[in-house]
């Protein structure tokens, strides 16, 4: 008689989101003020759109707009003063949008795939579009954060997001600028690692020790003080790039321990799109061929002149991706359209994120916004 061993049990497959539902929040404010409102790009996109309120209707609305891979999250730390608590307290009404670069969101893992064109054509102007029907004629802002941002240059020199009171743009706006290093890493990774994978992840718990993964957490684990695969791969080496994205000491306890939720997995399909915008230090249209995206200029910078409202340009001087591409904004524009109101303020011994989660932020870096936006209310 033959005895066969019973075949060993599969392991069973890991849970991946894969329908657009939206991640919860996380915030210690009343949930009365917080209204969820069910939001779709023009494109049939699920997004993600929140206003913060207290019934008050005389109150100017905020848009705020996080990085890429990032999410509103970063605006409503509950470890720490927010942003969101900041302007509540200085009598704005803020709308956070999840557009589909967003860790609330799965697109960046396992959705349909995008380019910066359509956050810009579709994405932003969509927001705009539905906050001015709730808020009629009151002023309408934006704080936009590193690629929410450089998205939102292109929609304004496009003339699809007219007439906004103010903008105050965090990290890159018109004038991207990388280290060459970065830009190198950026080349080399999006060349090899595109037939093997299509997002870099930042939660070293999910991928676990054996995976396809390792050898790029066991890269930024190279010369890292901090013991975190997660802080290391975003700190020490910006998803393999070998930037940092924020000043390690900057962070709370709390806020360092959940840096995976507030950041999630980058893309490297949209590395080509990327590059290009770097290569031409400037926000140029991906798609020159379909006339869905004839709206977007083929060069923002060359198109800035479309720009209607004032424009606070603000980094950190530790920036240590866009490095100082917020000052060559402002260089370039003053000698280009010199006619723009565009300011720059830099803070010192701030990086890139921390400009918003640092636990000092509130104190160092949300006074220069709301002067700005008081300014102009």
């Amino acid at each position: 008689m033959i005895f066969r061993t019973p075949p060993a049990p599969r392991r069973p497959l890991r849970r991946v989101r894969t329908t657009p539902a939206l991640r919860p929040l996380r915030h210690r404010l009343d949930a009365a003020r917080v209204e969820e409102i069910p939001f779709h790009a023009p494109d049939g996109v699920r997004l993600g759109l929140t206003r913060i309120g207290d019934g008050d209707t005389d109150r100017p609305a905020v848009l705020l707009l996080h990085g890429h891979t990032a999410s509103s999250d970063m605006f409503l730390l509950p470890e720490t003063r927010n942003l969101v608590d900041a302007l509540l307290d200085d009598g704005y009404e803020p709308w956070l949008l999840d557009w589909r670069g967003s860790c609330r969101l799965p697109y960046n893992e396992t959705g349909r795939r995008y380019t910066y064109d359509d956050v810009a054509l579709y994405d932003i102007p969509a927001a705009v579009d539905h906050i001015r029907g709730r808020i009629g004629d009151r002023p309408l802002f934006a704080v936009a954060h590193c690629i929410g941002s450089l998205t939102l240059s292109l929609s304004l020199t496009a003339g699809l997001v007219p007439g906004l009171a103010g903008v105050v743009s965090q990290g890159v706006f018109l004038t991207p600028k990388l280290a060459g290093r970065t830009s190198l890493r950026m080349t080399i990774a999006g060349e090899l690692l595109k037939t093997r994978i299509d997002h870099i992840p930042v939660d070293f718990r999910k991928v676990g020790l054996r995976s396809r993964y390792t050898p790029l957490f066991a890269l930024a684990a190279r010369k890292a003080d901090c013991p975190d695969p997660t802080c290391q791969i975003l700190h020490h080496s910006a998803w393999g790039t070998g930037a940092s994205l924020f000043v390690h000491e900057n962070l709370a306890d709390a806020t360092h321990d959940r840096l995976a939720d507030l950041l999630g997995p980058a893309p490297l399909w949209i590395l080509p799109h990327l590059r290009r915008i770097e290569l031409a230090r400037t926000v140029v249209r991906w798609h020159d061929t379909d006339h869905r995206y004839r709206a977007l200029p083929p060069n923002a910078l060359d198109a800035a002149a479309r720009i209607d409202t004032p424009v606070l340009l603000l980094a950190g001087s530790e920036n240590g991706l866009w490095l100082d591409s917020q000052r060559l904004c402002h260089d370039v524009l003053a000698r280009r359209q010199p006619q723009l109101d565009v300011r720059y303020t830099e803070i010192p011994g701030y990086g890139h994120l921390d400009t918003f989660i640092g636990r000092g932020a509130a104190l160092d870096v949300f006074g220069h916004i709301l002067d700005f936006l008081g300014e102009r209310r």
